[in-house]
């Protein structure tokens, strides 16, 4: 197999969790590039049918399916789905998470005045929300002996952020989840399985839209620090997660697993000096 076959993901069956999201959207147009069957997850309907007509667009395969990350029972009807469609489950992406608005403490507030039920239900939706989809879809590939599941971190796992208690926590949970379940999944199964983490730099999304812009479009200084912590002197697009997640989904990451990859413009590995 040369190098560009071992990029293939022609006919492979991925689970986006998450898939009606900004970075949901990118991931799902870059496997429908890639002649991937799609499954997108999430809750918005009329978001995921969107979505399934992007990639139709793009000459691929999907289906959306209406269900919620952090209900397990809403994960294993969605398996059902799945493979009562196609068969099988060749990936996972989970995509879903984020911030929540009461979860983030205000510039001018107490830490000590923290929403705790707010930073809780952060944690939950972006570690549970990561651990319950790995369970139920990964069992698929495990019983089959092959597949790639991709989990979302952060740098904020790296280099915690202010006044995001609950998200910075829960990153830090995906990265032990992905070492974890890396080596439990090669120990007791095989070497064909296996579990990385993309952490994405600052991106302009739905969740962070009103930490990072002010009324006006402008950056707030939040942003304007980001910024001018990347090296590349900006913030990053979307688009620019696509070629991360297609190595790593595919066969020339096969000796890749419970890795965190920063796509970042630089800002994890720069010491600001």
């Amino acid at each position: 197999m040369n190098i560009l076959e071992r990029f293939s993901l022609k006919g492979k069956v991925i689970v986006v969790t998450g898939g009606t999201g900004i970075l949901g959207k990118a991931f799902v147009k870059a496997l429908a590039e890639a002649g991937c069957k799609i499954c997108i997850i999430g809750r918005n309907e009329e978001r995921a049918n969107e979505r399934v007509r992007l990639v139709n667009t793009l000459g691929a395969e999907g289906f959306a399916v209406v269900a919620d990350v952090m209900d397990e029972q809403s994960m294993r009807a969605a398996r059902e789905q799945i493979l009562a469609k196609w068969g099988t489950i060749d990936g996972l992406i989970n995509a879903a998470g984020g911030n929540i608005p009461g979860a983030t403490i205000g510039p001018d507030e107490s830490i000590f005045d923290n929403k705790i039920a707010d930073t809780i239900k952060a944690i939950e939706l972006n570690l549970y929300g990561t651990i319950i989809p790995t369970m139920i879809f990964g069992e698929v590939m495990a019983n089959k002996g092959a597949g790639s599941i991709i989990n979302i971190s952060s740098l904020a796992s790296s280099r915690p952020f202010t006044r995001v208690l609950g998200y910075t926590v829960a990153k830090h949970g995906v990265d032990g989840f992905t070492k974890w379940m890396s080596a439990e999944l090669a120990l007791r199964y095989t070497n064909k399985i296996r579990v990385n983490a993309i952490a994405p730099g600052v991106f302009l999304t739905e969740q962070n839209r009103t930490l990072l812009t002010n009324p006006d479009g402008s950056y707030t200084d939040r942003a304007n620090k980001f910024v001018q912590g990347t090296p590349f002197s900006r913030l990053g697009d979307p688009s620019e997660l696509e070629g991360t997640l297609i190595y790593l989904l595919s066969d020339a990451s096969a000796f890749v697993t419970g890795e965190t990859i920063f796509v970042d413009g630089g800002f994890n590995s720069w010491s600001g000096v």
